[in-house]
């Protein structure tokens, strides 16, 4: 049985049949995405945009309860941001990214994303699924 940590961009398209094929047979979010989703809403002028995003964060919020952001998943995104740092890159622009890559680490949980390379420079740390 495959697991996996869901990216935002994951969930935002998870009725993609594209996306709901590549998806492992369990899945989570972090609490960086659940976040995310909830100021989606926010973020945009458009009535109809707006209440997409709300339908998708309620449907969401009744589906996963987020993985926390806790100590070892702080410890974990050192790790990645020492990664990144390494590679060249600059951690700050991918702050959300990195904290998503830090409680896939923390968890031993694959990354499912639909922007592999924003986690580029993680593979020694994170096996990222680009969908």
């Amino acid at each position: 049985m495959s697991s996996g940590l869901l990216d935002t961009s994951v969930v935002i398209d998870w009725h993609d049949p594209l996306v709901l094929a590549a998806l492992p047979d369990e899945v989570a979010i972090s609490a960086i995405t659940a976040a995310e989703l909830a100021a989606g809403p926010h973020l945009t002028s458009s009535r109809a945009e707006a209440a997409r995003r709300q339908s998708r964060l309620q449907e969401v919020e009744a589906t996963l309860e987020p993985l926390a952001f806790d100590g070892t998943t702080a410890r974990s995104f050192a790790l990645i941001v020492e990664a990144m740092a390494g590679k060249g890159r600059k951690p700050r622009s991918r702050l959300a990214d990195l904290l998503i890559a830090a409680t896939a680490h923390a968890n031993s949980l694959d990354l499912y994303t639909r922007n592999g390379e924003d986690f580029v420079g993680l593979h020694d740390l994170v096996n990222v699924v680009a969908i």
